[in-house]
């Protein structure tokens, strides 16, 4: 299962404990479905727990049946045809069945856990959310322009700060950012869901920052062996001016080491000096060596 078949599965098991919650539930549903008009309420969903949180759903808010359910499995079609079904569903949620564009009755969605429970049922009908490991982007989508614009002015008052596009005729609400995400999943009742987000998230981070230490190191080994590799050249020249054996014993100490060690880091070298001495001091000398070696060619 993906991982927004995931999130749907946690999100339906949510129990249908209040009324007004499952009816808002139930609205968001209805909003975000296939069709919602006068003559038909028909949803269409590829999520088996979906399709089968939808018949308890309706029954706790409406106490209606659907009159078409899922006859085998795979895409499940559940719909209501009834007219007097549909009219119960129409004046529970104070919609014209006559008008072109749906609208949000914020009238039912007053209390926190009902405008809650709104965003699970457009989520579970009309979300997707992409696998945290590969990308950040959740969103919902519709068909009905003024519902969705309505549910995003619903989503900034819950802080929840979303973006929106048209896409295809589609109006779509989405989300790019993985503490955004993590919200929206939170406030809808998939906090394991959301825990995934942030894990993925941390991994990402941690995967980066491995990367750019061993890039780092990397380079920096670069450095050190190019300066190695300058050092022993200008050593050699020295050596073969016979300037080498005219220098201080502390220059004539560090170019021996240099030679016989040519892999060594500064700070080996420095411990092998008799009397050991920092990685700095060793660094100045190693310096005048090849300054010397430059004056030298």
């Amino acid at each position: 299962m993906s991982f927004s078949g995931d999130v749907k599965q946690e999100l339906c098991r949510a129990p249908l404990s209040r009324r007004c919650c499952a009816q808002a539930e139930a609205y968001g549903v209805l909003l975000y479905a296939n069709t919602f008009s006068a003559g038909e309420a028909r949803i269409v969903t590829e999520h088996a727990a979906f399709a089968k949180r939808l018949p308890a759903l309706f029954k706790k808010a409406f106490r209606l049946t659907f009159d078409q359910l899922p006859e085998r499995e795979g895409k499940a079609v559940l719909a209501i045809t009834d007219p007097g079904k549909l009219a119960v569903l129409h004046q529970t949620f104070g919609s014209d069945p006559g008008s072109l564009a749906l609208h949000v009755n914020f009238g039912v969605l007053e209390e926190d856990c009902c405008q809650t429970a709104f965003l699970r049922g457009a989520f579970l009908a009309g979300g997707s959310v992409t696998d945290p490991r590969k990308s950040y982007h959740l969103e919902l989508s519709t068909s009905h322009q003024s519902v969705s614009r309505e549910v995003l002015a619903l989503m900034r008052e819950l802080s929840l700060e979303p973006k929106f596009a048209l896409r295809k005729g589609n109006a779509v609400i989405y989300f790019k950012q993985s503490d955004r995400i993590e919200d929206f999943l939170t406030s809808v009742g998939a906090p394991l869901a959301a825990m995934e987000v942030m894990n993925a998230k941390l991994e990402r981070d941690l995967r980066g920052s491995v990367n750019r230490r061993v890039n780092c190191d990397a380079a920096n080994l670069d450095k050190a062996v190019e300066a190695a590799m300058a050092q022993v050249e200008a050593i050699r020249r020295l050596e073969g001016a016979g300037t080498l054996a005219t220098l201080p014993d502390k220059l004539r100490e560090a170019a021996a080491l240099r030679l016989a060690h040519p892999e060594d880091t500064l700070a080996q070298l420095a411990e092998q000096c008799d009397p050991p001495i920092t990685k700095s001091a060793l660094n100045h000398r190693l310096r005048k060596l090849v300054e010397l070696g430059k004056e030298e060619r």
